[in-house]
């Protein structure tokens, strides 16, 4: 998967030494030994086989510096190029562009050994700081403004001169000292930059004009190894070109590898360095030799190695002894991740398409490569100058130029994908503008998707499911990376797990191992011996021990995985219980909820495809069908994995409402016995049919009434009147079973049925036990409405004509019996309705009670008198109606004139029932109306008892008083009027016969009876002695 294009040679056969590149505003600047500056001008074209580039000679512009011309830059700010010459007249240049006029010396930068340039945008505060003001406000309105800062830094003879440009506009100059001369310089960001000394690196802050120092830490455990240490025959094949180059003294090599971040070449190893000069990461890059050049290509790191210090590795080839090894006898450019730090690339020189010398030489020729990219941005192409290094060919042959330019962004992350690079391929990304690429969005998903497959795979299953979870990924595509026994049907075999998550075809064994592509090296990139390697010079040393890491890690590659499925479904417990809540949540915003779940489609009436084709996005943009259906298939998981690892938590969940599918555990549950699991599972999605079916089968291996029958009771009760017709159907075998108990179902508390349609049920069944029921609404329930009244009263009718239609004399006696209780006792029912159905022939006594309920209660005593010939209920009739100053104060009245005179015939002797009824409750009537009524044979002795009574009544007494009064003061009237009649005659002579005196004129009393005179104040006297007398 190499992620450039082959190299491209740009210009061939240019006949000076190469020493500075520079690409600007597509014109190729060419710095050469003499001082000369080339101009090209170079135009990215489209052809059949991709994008290439078209270079055209402008001009060249002779001896515009005294000696070679060292490094080219360039200064937006002014338009600039910055030209470096060597050191001694060394000086920085600035030239106009386009037309390399007006020559700019920087006096300052004289004695200059390397520059750099950075261009940045930042924000900055009114006092030109990155940082608010101190004391100001926060409320106060300060706004940081954009601003675009350049720095031109130049590494002087034991000195740093910083040049800088604010919007264009040039700032004062600042110059540090230094211990050494900075040999190169790269930015790690706007306000750092690392300098190179000739042996020793150092960071430097713009903003403090101050070193930081290099953190040094022993990174590899084994000392570099240099190509002198190399074992006698280790470079055989190179004859006597190997040291072409090797012992000149190397110009340090740096470069820029991101943001905050370098790469420092120390030896044999690339250390990474962060603006605190401590190492940014704990990785190096491990090179068989110092390399002669690096440079930075984003995200990729290019290092040009020395000839002959690179062995070549075969495919296939497991590691060779080190007199076997053979090396490229050229320089190789290798090009590593540096998300990774794989060898993403390796390109031995000659390349593949490197243009063919006109005389061929009589002996091999060597070639020194550099890395002059152009790009201070660190973006591509990158341009490399190929030089021979005989002399005599340099003269014939000339330099040549390539051009590497990177594969589209999207291909290099496909072919990453394609290799299982997940994680290379995901940094990769995050690494790139999204302007570049713009589907970064969707391809990071994707390969975060991929990557977490990858570790399930590897058996990381929580660290997988999380990354499932962060993604929102489709449970049923999660669900499916399960056996059978947890994801049933949706079950994807472990090669088409990639294909599934959106990841390429799984590649036939052959075509893995088809032929390379062009401008990739033999060994395979990241792979073959020295991919094996901890350092490619560990081919060529003596065999030792082995590595204990490798070791360690061999040892674990090789020890199986001990219970991964128990592993997986605990993790999987983990991730279903937290997606249920948040499908839950987010059925509920439509009102839907999983007791709802029998109204939608089964999810087995559902396709696999259908499941899977639900989009990976948060649950709340997902449909109320897709949700459902996700809703499905994570209940159904989560009860297959109970039943696997916890069977103890199935019964909870089953009878709590869910979105299980029963179709796909049933069979399970039931093989396992696991019957009160299966019967809640029923009964939360309303199959209740399926329920009650079991249960009943259940029931037929008990042997005691309540144990077969009591479950299916149970359940019956708790079902609401959505369920009727299901409740009317399974309670007909027990009331066959057992009425009294099967009428449980619908007297419990539990379940309110709409009493109308169990009446009609019950009736149909046996109207007895519609009676129960209608008994026990109107007594327990104590409900009054005339409706269950009514019907209750036209039942036990029905019942007692039925019963004497078929002669069944015990069943009329019982349905008659109850008619008679309940029309009496009852009060709620429409009495003129029941009494038209009432026979004319027949049930008088219920008939003579309707009609008390209508208040003819003379026609209710006929009917006891005359066709029942009841007296005793007539009597009693009498008692439960009388009241006194009520209409029915007269009821034994009324009762003692039927008999006494009756309006129909009969040959009944009625006078024995009347005398009877005067004697009990003469009280109770009328003494004159009932001695009217009385027959003139009937004797006072034969109604003696009525007439001590009747006289005792106080109303009869007060008018025999009354009446004795009156005639007692018509006496004394009487006698008072005979005695006024009477006269006295006094003469001179009459002597009062008290005082014996003569009575004269004085005042007189007569007394009675004899008429004796006497003196008025005589009579008390006279009188006593009249008392005396007659007491005598």
């Amino acid at each position: 998967m190499p992620p450039f294009e082959p190299p491209e040679s740009l210009l061939t056969g240019f006949k000076e030494r190469v020493e500075a590149l520079s690409l600007q505003g597509g014109r190729l600047y060419v710095g050469t030994a003499n001082g000369n500056l080339s101009v090209y001008s170079v135009i990215e074209t489209a052809g059949t086989d991709g994008k290439s580039y078209t270079i055209t000679h402008l001009e060249t512009k002779k001896s515009l510096a005294r000696k070679a011309i060292d490094q080219l830059g360039f200064v937006k700010d002014t338009n600039s190029l910055v030209v470096l010459s060597p050191p001694k007249e060394s000086q920085v240049t600035l030239f106009d562009l386009p037309g390399l006029t007006k020559p700019t010396p920087l006096p300052k930068a004289k004695s200059a050994f390397s520059f750099a340039v950075h261009t940045s945008l930042q924000h900055l505060y009114p006092d030109g700081k990155k940082t608010r003001p101190q004391g100001a406000e926060f409320s106060s309105p300060i706004i940081p403004v954009p601003t675009a800062i350049t720095y031109l830094v130049v590494g002087c003879q034991r000195k740093l001169v910083v040049y800088s440009w604010k919007d264009g506009e040039a700032q004062e100059l600042k110059e540090a000292p230094l211990p050494h001369s900075a040999r190169t310089i790269v930015f790690l960001n706007p306000d750092v930059v690392c300098l190179a000394y000739e042996a020793d690196h150092v960071l430097f802050s713009l903003d403090t004009m101050s070193t930081i120092e290099i953190t040094s830490t022993s990174i590899a455990s084994k000392p570099a190894t240099s190509i002198g240490s190399v074992g006698k025959g280790a470079f055989t094949g190179l004859g006597g070109y190997m040291t072409l180059g090797l012992g000149a003294k190397l110009r340090p090599c740096i470069t820029n590898v991101g943001d905050d971040e370098a790469l420092v070449a120390k030896d044999n190893e690339g250390l990474f360095v962060g603006i605190d000069g401590k190492p940014s990461r704990k990785a190096h890059i491990p090179w068989p030799a110092p390399p002669e050049d690096v440079s930075f290509v984003k995200p990729y790191i290019f290092s040009v190695l020395p000839a002959g210090s690179v062995p070549i590795a075969t495919v296939g080839d497991t590691g060779s002894a080190a007199s076997q090894l053979t090396f490229y006898s050229g320089p190789v450019l290798q090009i590593h991740s540096s998300i990774s730090l794989r060898i993403s690339q390796s390109l031995p020189f000659p390349f593949p398409n490197s243009p063919q010398p006109t005389s061929p030489p009589a002996y091999p020729v060597n070639h020194t490569l550099r890395l002059l990219s152009p790009s201070p941005s660190s973006k591509s192409p990158l341009f490399l100058v190929s030089t021979p290094t005989d002399r005599a060919t340099a003269a014939a042959e000339g330099s040549t130029i390539w051009c590497f330019r990177m594969k589209p962004w999207g291909e290099q992350v496909d072919e990453l994908i394609d290799a299982g690079a997940y994680a290379e391929a995901l940094a990769l990304v995050n690494s790139i503008d999204a302007a570049v690429l713009p589907d970064k969005d969707s391809r990071t998903s994707l390969i975060k998707a991929l990557d977490a497959v990858s570790q399930f795979r590897a058996g990381e299953f929580d660290r997988a499911l999380d990354l499932f979870v962060e993604l929102n990924i489709n449970p049923t595509n999660v669900i499916s990376l399960y056996p059978e026994t947890i994801s049933g049907r949706l079950s994807v075999p472990r090669e088409q797990w990639i294909q599934m998550f959106g990841g390429p075809e799984p590649k036939p064994a052959q075509e893995a191992t088809s032929a390379r592509p062009s401008g990739q090296a033999p060994a395979p990139a990241g792979g073959g011996l020295v991919s094996k390697l901890k350092n490619p010079l560990d081919a060529i040393r003596p065999s030792g021990p082995k590595d204990p890491e490798t070791v360690s890690i061999g040892s674990k590659k090789d020890k199986p995985r001990i219970d991964d499925f128990s592993r997986s479904v605990e993790s999987l417990l983990r991730y279903l219980p937290d997606r249920r809540q948040k499908l839950l949540g987010a059925l509920e915003a439509f009102h839907i909820t999983p007791a709802q779940s029998h109204r939608h489609v089964a999810l087995s009436d559902m396709s696999s495809d259908s499941l899977r084709g639900i989009p990976d996005a948060p649950f709340s943009s997902l449909t109320p069908e897709q949700l459902v259906q996700c809703a499905q298939v994570v209940d159904t998981a989560l009860f297959k994995s109970y039943l696997v690892v916890r069977p103890g938590l199935l019964g909870p969940l089953c009878r709590r409402d869910n979105w299980c599918e029963v179709a796909e555990v049933e069979e399970t549950l039931a093989a396992r016995e696991k019957f009160p699991e299966l019967i809640d599972l029923y009964n939360v999605r309303k199959m209740h049919s399926k329920a009650l079916e079991l249960l009943r089968k259940l029931g037929e291996k008990e042997s005691d009434v309540k144990d077969r029958l009591g479950p299916s009771i149970t359940y019956l009760q708790r079902l609401s009147p959505e369920y009727l017709d299901t409740v009317f159907q399974y309670s007909r075998w027990i009331f066959d079973e057992n009425p009294r108990m099967a009428l449980e179902i619908f007297t419990s508390e539990e379940g309110e049925l709409p009493p109308q349609h169990v009446i009609n049920f019950l009736e149909s069944l046996n109207p007895r036990h519609c009676a129960r029921y209608l008994e026990f609404i109107i007594k327990d329930r104590h409900d009054e409405s005339p409706i269950y009244h009514d019907r209750l009263a036209k039942l036990f009718l029905k019942m007692t004509l039925d019963a004497k239609q078929v002669g069944d004399e015990d069943g009329c006696k019982w349905a008659y019996g109850k008619f008679l209780l309940f029309v009496e006792d009852s009060t709620h029912y429409l009495v003129d309705r029941l009494l038209g159905m009432l026979p004319s022939d027949d049930l008088f006594e219920a008939r003579a009670i309707l009609l008390g309920r209508l208040g003819r209660h003379d026609s209710a005593l006929e009917l006891y008198v005359y066709r029942l010939h009841d007296y005793d209920k007539a009597e009693r009739y009498c008692k439960q109606l009388y009241q006194t100053d009520t209409e029915t104060r007269n009821i034994f009245l009324i009762l003692l004139r039927i008999y006494l005179r009756p309006l129909v015939k009969t040959t009944e002797d009625l006078l024995r029932p009347a005398l009877d009824l005067i004697a009990r409750h003469g009280p109770r009537l009328d003494s004159e109306e009932t001695l009217q009524l009385l027959p003139p044979l009937v004797s006072a002795h034969d109604v003696r008892i009525f007439l001590a009574g009747a006289l005792r009544i106080p109303r009869f007494d007060t008018r025999v008083v009354r009446g004795i009064a009156e005639a007692r003061g018509d006496q004394v009237a009487r006698k008072l009027m005979y005695l006024e009649a009477n006269r006295v005659k006094i003469t001179d002579s009459r002597i009062c016969p008290q005082c014996h005196k003569r009575i004269g004129p004085s005042a007189i009393v007569v007394h009675a009876p004899g008429g004796e005179v006497t003196h008025y104040h005589c009579r008390e006297a006279f009188g006593k002695k009249l008392k005396d007398i007659r007491q005598s």
